[in-house]
């Protein structure tokens, strides 16, 4: 798997389908084979950068 925003391989699991970029620090959630991306905030809490990429972008092939 590929992060979809830097296209590195640099990915870790972190829990039951959800996964983190560890070179531009985004956390994915796979939920029905389209990744959900989040940023992480400074506080802790989660923003969606679901809009920032094409539906077709966030596909995974199971």
């Amino acid at each position: 798997m590929r992060c979809p925003n830097c296209h590195l391989k640099d990915i870790g699991k972190i829990g039951t389908n959800q996964y983190y970029c560890w070179h531009c620090f985004i956390e994915m959630s796979l939920v029905k084979g389209t990744l959900m991306l989040h940023q992480v905030e400074e506080d802790g809490s989660l923003s969606s950068l679901d809009d920032l990429f094409a539906e077709e972008e966030r596909q995974i092939d199971l």
